[in-house]
């Protein structure tokens, strides 16, 4: 034996391909490398999704992935941030059924002018054309969007309880949870919410995740919506109707990170699209084994080749719909 034929052989050990010398057993818990393209893939399609969203939606969908899987696929280095909860105290309310509790709150959505700065002589005030002042009410128990209402300059109470009057025609809290502003502590509004048997409540001022349901749902907005995203329009009824779109879509077809399913999910108490059967890429992957949360058992046979088929809402390209199917 010559030392030739045992270099040729010990460079033949590191060979993939079928007829290599020595081949090591692929692990059983290894997805295959389309599992990577498809969470690539809808990294570049949605690039606002982080990688708790993004195994939540392909969960949804069938495709069981943890979060870590997800974010070794994506090549991350930088820790997710963590988010506000809310602090909890002995005079807490706990919401136990979808309107025990709802949150409301005002923000303002800049145009394409703007803000220039915060103080005079350079401030442009707070009123449409610069900005749109927007109204939101949140259920506490299934986070979900029961209503909103768009304005030209800040509210007054009476604009705020009007909203709230056409929203309590169909559903009415028990509790309300809004900060201390003066369409909120006007005598007018508290005497509007004991005339309708709601008790009122107040986040606590300057007190770090008092408000910080709203706040949150507030930021999303934001980000996924109103801020880069889309042009906001001047016209009212042109920025109704994105914010229609943005909130059945957030609605019916986000999951939240708390609960794991969608607000409509939650409120209406349906089954969760995410405990459905799902599709299993792994050919070996034994069908009693455990895998990501939350437990279901597979659809078909093991080692499916799977194709992505993503949608957007409303024809709106930062409102996706996933969906994945077998492929041919």
């Amino acid at each position: 034996m010559t030392p030739v034929t045992i270099g040729s052989w010990m460079t033949r050990v590191d060979e993939e391909v079928p007829d290599a010398l020595v081949r090591l057993p692929e692990p059983v818990i290894k997805f295959p490398d389309f599992v990577g393209y498809l969470v690539r893939r809808l990294k570049v399609l949605c690039p606002t999704l982080g990688k708790v969203k993004i195994a939540q939606i392909l969960t949804r969908a069938g495709l069981h992935l943890g979060p870590t899987t997800v974010r070794r696929m994506l090549r991350e280095t930088r820790p997710p941030n963590p988010c506000p909860t809310l602090q909890t105290t002995p005079r807490t309310v706990t919401a136990r059924t979808p309107n025990d509790l709802w949150h409301f709150d005002l923000t303002t959505v800049p145009t394409a002018l703007g803000f220039w700065s915060a103080w005079g002589p350079f401030a442009l005030p707070q009123v449409w054309p610069f900005c749109w002042w927007l109204a939101v009410a949140v259920d506490h128990y299934s986070r979900r969007v029961m209503g909103f209402a768009i304005f030209r300059c800040q509210p007054t109470s009476a604009a705020v309880q009007g909203f709230l009057e056409r929203l309590s025609r169909s559903h009415q809290p028990r509790h309300l949870v809004s900060d201390q502003g003066s369409q909120f502590t006007a005598r007018e509004f508290k005497c509007w919410c004991r005339r309708r048997g709601i008790r009122q409540r107040f986040g606590a001022i300057g007190k770090y995740g008092s408000l910080a349901v709203i706040e949150h749902c507030i930021r999303t907005i934001k980000h996924e919506c109103t801020r880069r995203l889309i042009l906001v329009p001047y016209r009212l009824a042109a920025m109704e109707q994105e914010l229609t779109f943005y909130f059945s879509w957030y609605n019916g077809h986000r999951p939240h990170s708390r609960l794991g399913a969608t607000p409509n999910e939650v409120y209406h108490h349906r089954s969760l699209s995410a405990k459905t059967p799902r599709f299993e890429p792994r050919p070996r992957w034994p069908r009693r084994s455990p895998c990501a949360s939350p437990q279901t058992l597979i659809r078909g046979q093991p080692g499916v080749a799977l194709h992505l088929a993503v949608r957007y809402h409303g024809g709106r390209r930062h409102l996706p719909t996933i969906t994945l199917k077998r492929a041919a």
